[in-house]
C-alpha cells in the first residue's frame, strides 16, 4: 500500500428518507478542522441512495468541496450489501486519506464492514479527532511519524480514554459519536463539485429483500435539540420525583428533562432521555446536572456543555470536578426554590 497515493478528507453522508441526517453535517464541520491541518485541504462527502442528488447542495453549504454521488435504485432503503459495497468502491477508487462515518445504527454497521473490506483499521465511537505526531511522545528506536488522524475514544467500560492512530494503513477511519463535534455556519448559495461514480450492482445472497418498513413516531422530544437541559439521576429518589426537574425546564425556551443510565436502568423514564457513553452525547447551552454523580461514563456525554450547573448533596460527588457552577444540599428544596426565583425573574 502506497500511503502518497492516499489524499484528502471523505465522510459518509448519511441520509435516510431522502433528508441528510444531522451527523453528516457534524461530520463535515469536523473534517473542514482536519483538512486545515493537512496538506490536502479539499472535504469530500459521499452521497449514497436513490434519486438523492438533490441534497448535494445542502452537503456543500455545510462544508463540502466535493460530493462523490453513488445513485442507484439498489440503494433505496438502507441495506447493508449494497451501501457496502458502494461506499468500498468509492474508497478503493478515489483513495482518500480519511474516511469519517458516524456513529448512528446504520454507520456502526457499515464501517467495520467497509474497513475491512478495504484493508484498513477503524476505531470506533470516537468522541474527539485531531491530527498529530504518533506515537504521541517519542519513542526510542520507533519512528514517530507525523500529521496522523488521532482518534480519541472512551475505553474499557468508560474508566479510561484511549487515544488510537493508524499509521501503516489508509484510510484512516474512525465512527463519530452523533452530538460531539459541532456543525459549521452553513454558506447559503455554495457549491459543491459533483462526481457521478456507479460500481455497479449486482444482488447476491447476501442482499436481504426489505418486504415492508414500519416506522414508528417517537413520543420523546430530542434531547440533542435542546438548549436547556434539565438532567435527574439516581439521586432524584423516584419517577415521581421528576415533575420538579419538569417545572424547572419548562423556565426555559428550548428546555427539556433529560436522565442517566441509573434512571434509564431503574425503568423510571425511557432510554432516549439518557445522556452518556451509552446514551446520547448533547452540547446544550446550559445542563442541569441534579443528583447525579458525575461517573466519567456520563460525563462523555455532557462535558461540552457550555454552563454546567451541578445540585447533589454529596460534595465530593465527581460531577462537582466538571461544573462551572455547583450546589450542595437537597434537590427537594432546591430546585423548587430555583424554579420559583427563575419565575420571578420572567
Amino acid at each position: 500500500m502506497s500511503l502518497e497515493e492516499y489524499k484528502g478528507v471523505f465522510i459518509y453522508a448519511q441520509q435516510v428518507d431522502n433528508e441528510v441526517s444531522s451527523i453528516a453535517l457534524e461530520l463535515l464541520g469536523k473534517a473542514r478542522d482536519l483538512a486545515n491541518d493537512l496538506d490536502n485541504k479539499q472535504v469530500t462527502a459521499v452521497l449514497i441512495g436513490s434519486e438523492v442528488g438533490g441534497l448535494a447542495d445542502t452537503l456543500a453549504e455545510y462544508g463540502a468541496d466535493r460530493v462523490i454521488l453513488v445513485d442507484d435504485p439498489e440503494l433505496k432503503e438502507y441495506r447493508t450489501e449494497p451501501y457496502a459495497h458502494a461506499l468500498a468502491s468509492v474508497i478503493n477508487e478515489f483513495k482518500p486519506e480519511i474516511m469519517l462515518v458516524g456513529a448512528t445504527a446504520i454507520g456502526r454497521d457499515l464501517g467495520p464492514r467497509v474497513s475491512a473490506r478495504v484493508h484498513t483499521g477503524l476505531t470506533a465511537d470516537c468522541t474527539q479527532l485531531d491530527i498529530g505526531d504518533f506515537p504521541l511522545q517519542p519513542v526510542e528506536g520507533q519512528e514517530q511519524k507525523h500529521k496522523q488522524l488521532l482518534m480519541t475514544r472512551p475505553a474499557f467500560g468508560g474508566n479510561t480514554i484511549a487515544t488510537i492512530a493508524c499509521p501503516n494503513f489508509r484510510p484512516q477511519m474512525a465512527t463519530v459519536r452523533p452530538g460531539v463535534m459541532q456543525k459549521r455556519a452553513p454558506q447559503s448559495g455554495a457549491k459543491a463539485e459533483i462526481v457521478n461514480y456507479n460500481p455497479g450492482f449486482t444482488p447476491n445472497n447476501c442482499y436481504v429483500t426489505i418486504d415492508k418498513v414500519v416506522k414508528e413516531v417517537s413520543g420523546v422530544a430530542n434531547i440533542q435539540d435542546a438548549k436547556v437541559l434539565v438532567s435527574g439521576g439516581r439521586g432524584v429518589g423516584s419517577p415521581e420525583n421528576f415533575k420538579i426537574l419538569e417545572e424547572l425546564a419548562e423556565c426555559f425556551k428550548g428546555g427539556m428533562v433529560s436522565c442517566s443510565r441509573a434512571v434509564v436502568d431503574s425503568g423510571w423514564k425511557p432510554k432516549d432521555m439518557q445522556v452518556g457513553q451509552t446514551g446520547k452525547t448533547v452540547r446544550p447551552h446550559v445542563y442541569f446536572a441534579i443528583g447525579i454523580s458525575g461517573a466519567i461514563q456520563h460525563a462523555a456525554g455532557m462535558e461540552e456543555s457550555d454552563i454546567i450547573i451541578a445540585i447533589n448533596k454529596d460534595e465530593n460527588a465527581p460531577i462537582f470536578d466538571i461544573a462551572d457552577y455547583g450546589i450542595v444540599g437537597d434537590l427537594n428544596k432546591i430546585v423548587p426554590e430555583l424554579t420559583k426565583k427563575i419565575k420571578a425573574g420572567q
